[in-house]
């Protein structure tokens, strides 16, 4: 079935369920087809207008996901809406969950040496069925040869990529092309939520859409980044207005 997307300022995000996502990274990984995920919130979104190069490299991305109540809400906004939230994390979690069941071979790129560390060991112990296929931390440089060849020989079915916003969707999208296969999906610091690091918000606080004002909570230095979230609403707004015309 071909898949359905909805445009938000020009970036199509796929019209999916969490679960049915998973489900189609499942089916390209025992096909071995390559696959360049990016999970997008307002402010990869209003980048994409700033940047020409950054948007070039949303473009080569197969799919780009909903990763934001905002974006759901701008779908809503633009009548077409978009069935939930498909974030990096939860992703993340539903996607060892298989490799665990299938004995994916996966690769974890990103974070700080002892985050990684500690990411590697819990997956050891809470999902031994992984064949763990290489590590390497986010301090690398970017222009070695080294690290893109060493994650093409190990052969991976999926690679997490955990150099946050804009350096993810910057290194997956300047490699692709040097790979054979794998599911590479940028999932932010997901390593640093799972490996207990950074406290997620709580349950209550994700089902009332309110995961980004927790996390402003507890770290009020993001306040700077948060004021993308008004100026986001106000051009979809703004766009809208202008396709009535």
């Amino acid at each position: 079935m071909t898949p359905q997307f909805v445009k938000i300022l020009d970036v199509p995000f796929i019209n999916t369920t969490r679960a049915a996502f998973i489900q189609t990274l499942q089916n390209r990984i025992e096909k071995k087809e390559k696959t360049f995920v990016v999970t997008a919130n307002p402010e990869i979104v209003m980048a994409t207008l700033d940047d020409e190069d950054y948007k070039r490299t949303l473009e080569k991305a197969d799919f780009i996901t909903a990763d934001g109540i905002g974006i759901v809400k701008a779908a809503q906004l633009v009548g077409e809406p978009l069935p939930e939230r498909v974030s990096g994390f939860d992703m993340m979690m539903d996607l060892l969950e298989a490799a665990n069941q299938k004995q994916y071979r996966v690769f974890f790129l990103g974070a700080a040496d002892h985050v990684l560390q500690q990411t590697l060991e819990k997956v050891k112990s809470d999902y031994p069925g992984i064949q763990i296929a290489g590590a390497q931390n986010g301090f690398f440089d970017w222009n070695d040869s080294v690290l893109p060849q060493m994650i093409k020989d190990s052969k991976p079915d999926l690679v997490f990529v955990a150099l946050g916003f804009p350096r993810q969707e910057n290194w997956i999208g300047g490699h692709i092309g040097q790979f054979n296969q794998g599911v590479f999906i940028g999932i932010g610091g997901s390593f640093d939520v799972f490996s207990g690091n950074v406290k997620r918000a709580p349950e209550a606080w994700q089902k009332l859409n309110l995961e980004w004002f927790y996390r402003l909570v507890k770290q009020p230095s993001r306040w700077k980044r948060m004021l993308v979230l008004p100026k986001f609403a106000l051009t979809v707004i703004q766009k809208k207005a202008l396709n009535k015309r």
